[in-house]
């Protein structure tokens, strides 16, 4: 075996990221790794670019396939926000600053 397959045999797959919405009602995301928790306003994915949670009203997991990072969500949509540790920290030095 050369140098050029074994490199090939060690490398882990990076999968792309995406959302697609429709009307607010229907969303597909690309690159899902875990569903961490869910209920009817609340889904929690970890993505290949970080947490992701969406918010919403008689939100329903339509489909979930984790091997291929495919997760579809039904339901009216409210918030899609991803949760980032540094600029949490960031936004706690600002305010602490702010109020001392």
């Amino acid at each position: 075996m050369n140098y050029y397959q074994n490199d090939t045999v060690h490398r882990t797959e990076q999968r792309d990221h995406s959302i697609k919405m429709d009307n607010r009602k229907n969303l597909e995301i690309t690159g899902v790794k875990e569903v961490d928790s869910f209920d009817n306003e609340e889904f929690l994915l970890e993505t290949v670019m970080g947490y992701l949670i969406i918010r919403g009203q008689n939100l329903q997991m339509q489909n979930l396939d984790v091997s291929d990072g495919l997760v579809t969500i039904k339901g009216k949509v409210y918030e899609l926000s991803y949760v980032d540790d540094h600029h949490q920290e960031k936004a706690k030095g600002f305010f602490s600053k702010l109020f001392k």
